[in-house]
């Protein structure tokens, strides 16, 4: 029906019709998969929750004298960073913790603080302290540089999470005696609680399930500012049951995204302590969806009743990787508050928000009506099913230690 191209002269001219995905459901409710199809061309997707796979890189610049930080020691407000790179280059993950933090030795740990945070102060715009130690060489002959940095100071500052938006995921429950802490947040014994992270029928992965016009290269809304997919994400797993609509029954693809850290707002990366668990980082990413023909918005007006997860045990199936699950639930139930499993009702808790994820959709939507954000032409596709991509576990191997 129509192309990127053409979608973006659209743009250009003011033309272009977008709706949410939200919308887009009600349209093709009232008009129809064939109506809906010819009236519109963008449909906007969002989502926000924890992503723990996430992280920021650096370059800070030189001092002077010149300081060769790789292969050194690097840290933002006590937070260690990777610095396996060259001379000022720096990478800060957000889970990364201060090396006083007692972890877990206090049961449940509070991770009052991390990389997550630091990423978030850095985006705000506040000074960060940062501490390096070097083994000094005769071009970089510093050997200790505490220094305060600021963003607008840096000569780049960029997001890059190697695994986020998760096309589906489980639903956590506990069906042990005590509680449990898990990056799904706190679950309660004996099924006293069920918590899942998805926005659902705005998640951009569920709405363009067979990745068809999301891939390599594809624009999307990035922490407040505009990023990229620069590859699939870690564990992309494209070789899993799904339903007749095509929306996966378990967690299936995902997405490594990359953009200026220096467009990006504090209030769209968030950092988040988990008691018990650790640190991670609650990222808004909202992906454009192309109305190329009536295949592309059928996928795209799924709702959440067409959408199913599974439940899962994570005080015993979940840590010993024992396949099968108690069932699987819709998200429409999921949203109700509450769900039945083995005869129990059970409340539900939502780790990621679908409230800012709908202003994420709203946010992109207007972006692109104003003309201020044009579609890109992914260069290349996302795994399909048929590449042999999924999750594979770890093949572990003896070590034979030999006396000397």
């Amino acid at each position: 029906m129509r192309t990127i191209n053409e979608i973006n002269e659209k743009i250009k001219n003011g033309q272009v019709v977008v709706l949410t995905a939200e919308e887009v459901i009600e349209l093709v409710e009232k008009k129809g998969i064939k109506k809906a199809a010819q009236e519109v061309d963008v449909v906007t997707t969002g989502t926000f929750g924890p992503m723990c796979s996430s992280g920021a890189y650096f370059n800070i610049g030189h001092s002077k004298p010149r300081i060769k930080i790789g292969g050194g020691t690097c840290t933002l407000n006590d937070v260690p960073c990777y610095t396996g790179f060259a001379a000022v280059d720096i990478y800060l993950g957000a889970t990364a913790i201060p090396d006083d933090d007692p972890r877990n030795k206090i049961y449940p740990g509070e991770f009052k603080y991390g990389g997550a945070h630091v990423i978030q102060e850095i985006v705000a715009g506040s000074d960060v302290r940062l501490e390096a130690v070097a083994y000094g060489t005769d071009c970089y002959p510093r050997k200790k540089l505490e220094t305060l940095i600021n963003i607008k100071d840096l000569n780049e500052a960029v997001l890059f999470n190697i695994r986020n938006a998760y096309q589906n995921y489980n639903v956590a429950v506990n069906l042990s005696d005590k509680p449990i802490y898990t990056y799904l947040g706190m679950l309660k014994p004996n099924l006293g609680n069920a918590n899942y992270c998805s926005a659902g029928q705005l998640s951009p992965l569920l709405k363009d399930p067979y990745y068809k016009t999301i891939g390599i290269g594809t624009k999307i809304f990035l922490g407040g500012g505009i990023g990229y997919v620069a590859w699939q994400g870690t564990q992309h797993n494209p070789s899993i049951p799904r339903k007749e609509n095509g929306i996966p029954k378990v967690p299936g693809g995902t997405l490594a995204v990359i953009g200026d850290l220096k467009q990006m707002k504090p209030e769209w990366l968030v950092g988040t302590s988990m008691l018990g668990y650790g640190v991670t980082l609650v990222v808004g990413i909202g992906v454009p969806i192309p109305v190329l023909n009536e295949e592309v918005i059928q996928y795209a007006a799924a709702k959440d009743k067409d959408i199913c997860a599974p439940v899962v045990d994570y005080s015993s199936n979940y840590p010993q990787i024992i396949p099968g699950s108690l069932g699987e639930v819709n998200y429409e139930q999921l949203k109700s508050g509450k769900i039945i499993i083995q005869g129990k009702e059970v409340p539900t808790g939502n780790l990621s928000s679908y409230s800012r994820a709908r202003l994420i959709a709203e946010e992109l939507k207007s972006w692109i009506k104003k003309g201020d954000f044009t579609l890109t032409e992914p260069v290349a596709k996302l795994p399909q099913a048929e590449s042999g991509y999924g999750f594979k576990l770890l093949k572990e191997r003896s070590i034979i230690t030999k006396e000397v």
